[in-house]
């Protein structure tokens, strides 16, 4: 199978929203990194996502919607929910939300929980196209599963570090994105239980306690074959080296992934050489690819990665190294 390479043009867009009217996968770019469309009521289509990625049916999809009038139609909005929604969407916040009974959605897309993951981009060219295609997407990271997320077209169509080239029917070109980590999965608060952090993500905890007035409760360990919630495995966003955490020094067989100031200029690639964590964030997977190719240039067999301070989105940022940096299959 050819991938196309759709530009971001009118043509484009209605070329992209065709093809996944009938059932085809099309890679689309999100502030946060680009995803892997399908129709989310397509058992066949949903069933593809599965099957390109190499991804376990037991993990659950997020669910794309042009509003929130049409996320009610798939899901029970609370009004701490209302909330979260009026305040972040469209944005990089996903709602993890009571599945209405009626939803036309595939089991597949939920695996079977009575939940649904939901949220709203806020990437002009995913708005336009959902509006285009005039239903809901489910749409994952566009990449292999467990390796490291898309954050451009050139990504998506690579055949190595985890692209999905050939196997998909098209990418649709929207460059780089903005944010750079995937959205902050939250399960909203109901009476007397309160809001959950999933997953940190591209907004910061913080922002959302300041908008609920209200500290977040961490999600209770969940098992690694029954996630409750998508980007719940614990080991996920590889690359083809290992990583070690809070690097000071470098070994023989390692290359530094860099972040602030880097006095001894020892760093292959730095995050961000002023400690800005947005910059980091939107750097983060890029980089994580270019310098993953720079061990494996160099024969070396490990990344070390300079320390990151866990707050704002260096929380979300950090989420995704300890992943990167979990015991995996050899």
């Amino acid at each position: 199978m050819k991938t196309l390479h759709l530009s971001a043009d009118g043509q484009g867009l209605d070329r992209a929203a065709e093809l996944l009217r009938g059932g085809a996968l099309v890679a689309f770019p999100t502030e946060t990194v680009y995803g892997l469309g399908a129709d989310a009521a397509d058992d066949r289509a949903v069933a593809r996502i599965f099957e390109a990625k190499g991804r376990p049916s037991f993990n659950p999809l997020i669910v794309h919607v042009s509003s929130v009038d049409q996320a009610r139609r798939y899901a029970e909005f609370s009004p701490e929910a209302e909330r979260l929604a009026a305040a972040f969407w469209p944005g990089a916040l996903t709602l993890v939300l009571p599945l209405r009974p009626e939803a036309p959605l595939s089991r597949l897309v939920t695996a079977g929980l009575e939940t649904v993951a939901i949220r709203m981009p806020a990437h002009p060219l995913a708005h336009e196209l959902l509006e285009r295609v005039g239903r809901p997407l489910a749409a994952p990271s566009a990449n292999a599963s467990g390796r490291i997320s898309p954050t451009s077209a050139a990504h998506v169509l690579g055949t190595g570090d985890g692209g999905l080239g050939g196997r998909i029917e098209a990418v649709l070109d929207g460059g780089p994105c903005d944010v750079g980590v995937e959205s902050t999965i939250l399960r909203p608060g109901t009476a007397g239980a309160p809001a959950r952090l999933l997953r940190p993500g591209g907004i910061p905890a913080e922002a959302i306690e300041a908008a609920l007035g209200a500290p977040l409760e961490p999600e209770a360990p969940v098992a690694e074959n029954a996630p409750s919630a998508p980007g719940q495995l614990a080991s996920h966003y590889a690359p083809e080296a290992r990583v070690r955490l809070n690097a000071s020094e470098v070994g023989p067989d390692e290359v530094l992934l860099g972040f602030g100031a880097d006095k001894d200029r020892t760093a292959a690639l730095n995050l961000s050489p002023s400690g800005d964590l947005h910059e980091a964030a939107a750097n983060l997977f890029d980089m994580l690819r270019r310098v993953d190719a720079q061990a494996r240039q160099a024969g070396l067999s490990r990344i070390a990665v300079a320390p990151v301070p866990e707050h704002g989105l260096g929380k979300a940022i950090n989420d995704r190294l300890r992943r990167a940096a979990a015991p995996r299959d050899a």
